[in-house]
């Protein structure tokens, strides 16, 4: 396992929250930075989410340990985020890993999308190769940690849920993929 930990105090302009301060965003806030509740419960982002899921073979799953004061804090997923108004979910994705994580899009490429829908609200998660090997780094408070993870030992982690009863599918699909594109 890879990992990139957050800095240190004084490292970095994005220090943290302290306890029970709310979250503050690095900028103007999205209109989409919002929850949406329903029957089925509630959700971040007003117009949706996406994830990107994004695979190195020599490193393995691209994971996020998300900050403790975040929905699902100390969990571990992807990077990602409510979508802004209009914006497709595999640019969105792009976007928020590039904002929390630093990956370079132009060195991905989308394999495909897997969405979940509960009729109010979506989650799309991206999925990738990493065409050209990059290194992640935490670029906003959104993270404790980062790590590339091997596929097999990414259901051992502590994962958020949702991404959790993703994994499987994902990981199927995931792995058809990947072995489709080395037959290219």
């Amino acid at each position: 396992m890879d990992s990139t930990a957050a800095p240190q105090a004084g490292e970095s302009p994005f220090a943290p929250p302290l306890p029970g301060d709310p979250r503050r965003p690095l900028g103007p806030r999205d209109p989409g930075d919002a929850w949406v509740e329903g029957d089925r419960g509630r959700f971040w982002g007003r117009f949706g989410s996406a994830g990107l899921l994004v695979h190195d073979p020599a490193k393995g799953v691209l994971l996020q340990h998300r900050a403790l004061w975040s929905d699902q804090g100390g969990t571990w997923g992807l990077p990602g985020g409510a979508l802004h108004q209009g914006e497709e979910a595999i640019h969105g994705a792009l976007r928020e890993a590039q904002e929390e994580a630093a990956v370079p899009p132009e060195n991905v490429r989308v394999l495909f999308t897997s969405v979940f829908d509960v009729g109010y609200w979506t989650y799309t998660t991206v999925v990738a190769e990493a065409l050209q090997p990059f290194d992640a780094a935490i670029s906003d408070p959104e993270s404790l940690e980062l790590q590339w993870v091997g596929i097999d030992a990414v259901a051992c982690m502590q994962l958020h849920p949702g991404f959790g009863a993703a994994w499987p599918g994902l990981r199927s699909r995931l792995t058809e993929a990947l072995r489709l594109t080395s037959q290219e």
